[in-house]
């Protein structure tokens, strides 16, 4: 469904919100949500919905639409026709093939109880598959090098990945595109310039940055916003039985993550009331002044 709201001096902008249809949004998704949401419009630029169903096993059925009955329901609409993971795979493999004909893909036979527990890949199969194994996953060859980029919330940030993380998994033992490849495949599909997502996946970046440039892509800005945690410090999230959100309720639950997000709770009486007073806040610190109300 596309907004009706308008958006006012369109921008080159284009932002998107990509949850994983596990379940219903929690309070910490929804954080995720109403960052991307505000920077786009900020920016006069459009936000897209786009469902990560790629991992399969983990997709729960109707929860996109959940999803989606979530959003509107706190007043957020995306400007195009949303995309599902699970229709695009023939993206992925066009992608996994221009990596393997450039030689920066390999076969790799490693199970997880052979690798350390922590650390990068120790490369056991980058020079070629041990005597009577066969490939169960496939691997990037990670590049050296320390890549340097600037994260709008964080500042700047450089990682090794060679060094960090070693090569990387693009499709998985199961047969399943690994979300590193997809989500850079996907950006690069839609012309997203603009990645607002969880700190959580900062950590990613340098692999997506790495994998882009070696598919010919530009790589989106970042900027990774707080997490919400649960009592015992863990990330809140769906494996973690993090409840739904309170759609019952819209004005305290947008300001409950308009306060995660460090910014005071607004005192609006209804919820276009209260995108207007946050999208001037926010424009005022991370954009530009948005003169059309959003709802």
């Amino acid at each position: 469904m596309a907004s009706s709201v308008p958006v006012g001096g369109q921008s080159d902008y284009r932002g998107r919100f990509a949850p994983s249809p596990s379940g219903p949004l929690h309070n910490g998704s929804l954080i995720a949500a109403m960052a991307s949401f505000l920077d786009a419009r900020a920016h006069h630029g459009r936000w897209l919905l786009r469902i990560e169903d790629i991992d399969m096993p983990r997709v729960v059925p109707g929860a996109d639409r959940a999803i989606m009955h979530q959003l509107h329901a706190m007043g957020m609409h995306w400007d195009e026709e949303p995309v599902w993971q699970s229709q695009r795979l023939h993206l992925y493999q066009a992608a996994f093939d221009k990596l393997a004909l450039a030689g920066d893909v390999y076969g790799c036979a490693c199970t997880r109880q052979e690798l350390p527990p922590d650390g990068p890949y120790p490369g056991t199969c980058r020079h070629g598959l041990p005597e009577g194994r066969q490939a169960r996953a496939w691997r990037f060859r990670a590049s050296q090098g320390v890549d340097h980029f600037i994260d709008r919330w964080h500042g700047p940030q450089q990682q090794d990945v060679s060094a960090h993380v070693g090569d990387f998994i693009i499709k998985r033992a199961d047969g399943l595109w690994a979300y590193q490849l997809v989500v850079v495949v996907d950006d690069g599909a839609q012309g997203i310039t603009h990645i607002v997502r969880g700190t959580d996946l900062l950590d990613s970046t340098a692999r997506q940055r790495m994998l882009a440039r070696h598919l010919g892509l530009e790589y989106p800005s970042v900027m990774h916003v707080p997490l919400l945690l649960d009592d015992a410090g863990r990330k809140l999230s769906k494996q973690n039985h993090a409840a739904a959100m309170d759609i019952n309720r819209p004005l305290d639950t947008l300001n409950q993550a308009w306060q995660a997000l460090g910014f005071e709770a607004l005192a609006a009486q209804d919820i276009d009331t209260f995108w207007t007073m946050a999208l001037e806040r926010w424009a005022n610190r991370y954009g530009q002044r948005q003169p059309d109300p959003v709802g």
